[in-house]
């Protein structure tokens, strides 16, 4: 456990559609101002995001927010203060298989590991990211590669039609649920078990903070259980509507400093 220096509290952000403005790959000015006074009064920040912040499209984003923590993978993965708590790696057993289903099915599903991203029939991923975020640079390899080198895996994506792909796959894996980002152009794959909230939860024990002394900002169906769970919920203006239903507050849009003015509306800065 780190050791307690008079914390206030966790503050805790969602980057794509939360910090990130995705069509501008830009993080508000003002949003960096707040997060600025937020530590300058004694709260600790951390990124909850479906990424892996340490790969090679989301680790420059880091030196720009400069969080305390991060939830990266939904859960999957933790760290804090330089340090890595936690890591959860998918069975090969399952990979295979969602191999196996997916490359005959013209699904795509995959992931990114350091540097490269291992997708089954990535074109569908392509055509997402022109979508949602035309500035994201993929490193693309075959999904195959994952077998022959041993690569570990922690955590999936899906690109495609979540109510058309997106319900096949899910009939398929039962034990998997996907978490529709908030434009519909795709969707975090989740274990049963993992979820941002339990992120939450151990870095509340590790930062010995309670608790009700969080704060979480989201937007999308995969901060559901963590806007639920923190003290305050807080999901953006441009949130999807089930993640604006989960929330304590909803706040304006990412673009109307949304983040500095629900951080003004409760007295965090």
């Amino acid at each position: 456990m780190a050791e307690v220096n008079n914390i206030k509290g966790i503050i805790f952000f969602d980057l794509d559609g939360t910090l990130l403005d995705n069509h501008s790959d830009k993080v508000p000015q003002s949003a960096l101002k707040a997060i600025d006074k937020l530590k300058e009064g004694g709260y600790k920040v951390a990124l909850s995001t479906g990424r892996d912040m340490d790969t090679h499209y989301s680790s420059r984003y880091m030196s720009v927010v400069n969080p305390d923590a991060v939830i990266h993978l939904n859960g999957n993965k933790i760290s804090a203060e330089g340090r890595l708590l936690f890591r959860h790696i998918v069975d090969v057993a399952l990979l295979r298989e969602i191999y196996d289903f997916c490359k005959p099915n013209d699904i795509c599903v995959g992931c990114s590991v350091g540097n490269e991203d291992f997708y089954i029939n990535p074109a569908k991923k392509i055509k997402a990211d022109m979508a949602y975020n035309s500035f994201l640079k993929r490193n693309f390899v075959p999904f195959e590669e994952i077998f022959e080198r041993g690569v570990e895996v922690s955590a999936l994506s899906f690109a495609g039609d979540i109510n058309t792909e997106g319900k096949v796959f899910e009939r398929k894996f039962p034990n998997l649920r996907l978490f529709s980002f908030s434009d519909g152009q795709g969707a975090d794959i989740v274990e049963a078990g993992f979820t941002k909230a339990e992120g939450m939860l151990k870095l509340c024990d590790y930062y010995g903070v309670a608790y009700d002394n969080t704060f979480a900002f989201g937007d999308s169906q995969n901060d559901i259980a963590i806007l639920e769970q923190a003290g305050i919920g807080i999901a953006m203006g441009n949130a999807d509507p089930l993640a604006k239903a989960a929330a304590d507050y909803v706040t304006d849009n990412i673009d109307e400093d949304g983040i500095y003015k629900a951080c003004l509306r409760f007295r965090l800065i």
